[in-house]
């Protein structure tokens, strides 16, 4: 792909969009329990539809929070405050159906239980990082644009900016690439759920003045590119009204919009012991430091886990074809440099924090929030000496 010219593109989806709805609340229970316990063990799933958030799942924890204010509270916070939308956090009904985790997968990741005496993985399964030099924030252009022009459809609702916007939206962004560098936006997509009684004049040049125009830098941009504003003609119906939400369905949005690969595991409503969440991110942050120090332009890393089991049972790294140094060599120098036992991850990256919520919307990865311990480069250096650069 990177000697012709092609067409990469990456979606996003506001914080009211029913499935990050979903995101949001697994999160926020989250939070709320490892605030006062760390040593939880939480995963929690989430459904919304009309009138109604049921939240099931497995949670074993000594302290007690209010789930259903917490469900409320988190819908509220998100924007859904009339029952004109069909989902609103003063009324829709909160079901729980929570049990705990399952004392067979508990052995195998409590330190000195189980087969293993040390804290092994929550499940098997296997975890991508990845990073690529074409953005500031290391991260793929397509999903950076899309990220931003929904989280500008937010913020100028939030500020009443734009009068007409209710919480439900999405984006699309497709880049044309020319021996794999972005050269030009070549389509721009926003569907964002608006009030009824505005026109689709209005709400077009609303959006692009407001939102496009603030986000897609104009010498990326030709007469060539194309603009599709709620290309139904209208928006009114949406969120959990529109449409079923359910935790964990958005995770390409959540990682790198499709370029790289995905282990197929969500991150939403699971704490750190669950490898899933805690080696993807770990893996985000190799490849990100990784590709600051110069060693590759683009870089997957890829980790697997047994369950119960604490050393990965594979570590994959892959260039494609931008690196400097062998992979092989990679590999050993990322095994000296980086502990991958999840116990160590999470000493690492300072995961017993309540900090998920924050990444329920907006993506993961790219985000230089002083929580996002895993966008930190502070091993580039480091790399770049050990690779001998």
């Amino acid at each position: 792909m990177n000697s012709q010219k092609f067409l990469f593109t990456s979606e996003s989806v506001t914080e009211g969009h029913p499935d990050k709805v979903a995101d949001a609340i697994s999160d926020s229970i989250l939070d709320a329990i490892m605030a006062q316990d760390k040593k939880c063990r939480v995963a929690c799933e989430t459904l919304v539809t009309t009138g109604i958030a049921f939240i099931a799942g497995e949670i074993t924890t000594d302290c007690y929070v209010h789930m259903p204010q917490i469900v409320r509270d988190t819908i509220k916070d998100i924007g859904y405050n009339s029952s004109q939308m069909g989902f609103d956090w003063q009324t829709c009904s909160v079901v729980t159906s929570i049990d705990r985790q399952s004392p067979d997968i508990a052995q195998g990741v409590n330190i000195g239980e189980g087969l293993f005496k040390e804290q092994g993985a929550g499940d098997q399964g296997l975890m991508f990082g990845f990073a690529s030099d074409e953005t500031p924030e290391l991260m793929p252009m397509p999903i950076m644009y899309a990220h931003k022009l929904v989280k500008r459809l937010a913020s100028v609702r939030k500020n009443n900016s734009l009068n007409f916007l209710r919480p439900d939206g999405k984006s699309q962004v497709t880049i044309e690439y020319e021996n794999g560098i972005p050269k030009r936006v070549d389509t721009v997509v926003v569907s964002a759920q608006h009030k009824p009684d505005f026109s689709y004049e209005e709400i077009k040049e609303g959006l692009i003045e407001e939102v496009i125009k603030k986000v897609i830098p104009k010498e990326m941009t030709d007469s060539d590119t194309r603009y599709f504003i709620n290309p139904t003609g209208k928006f009114v119906v949406g969120g959990p009204m529109g449409d079923c939400g359910v935790t964990g369905r958005k995770i390409i949005v959540d990682t790198y919009g499709g370029q790289g690969s995905h282990g197929g595991g969500c991150f939403s409503g699971k704490d750190p012991s669950k490898v899933d969440r805690s080696a993807s991110y770990m893996g985000r942050h190799i490849a990100k430091n990784i590709v600051a120090s110069g060693v590759a332009k683009k870089c997957e890393v890829q980790v697997a886990y047994a369950i119960g089991v604490a050393q990965p049972v594979s570590v994959m790294i892959d260039f494609m074809g931008t690196g400097v140094i062998p992979e092989s060599r990679m590999i050993e120098i990322v095994k000296d440099i980086f502990d991958l036992r999840p116990a160590a991850i999470i000493e690492y990256l300072d995961l017993l924090r309540p900090i998920y919520r924050k990444t329920a919307a907006y993506g993961h990865f790219g985000r230089n929030e002083p929580e996002f311990t895993w966008e930190k480069i502070n091993k580039a250096e480091e790399i770049r000496e050990k690779a001998g650069l």
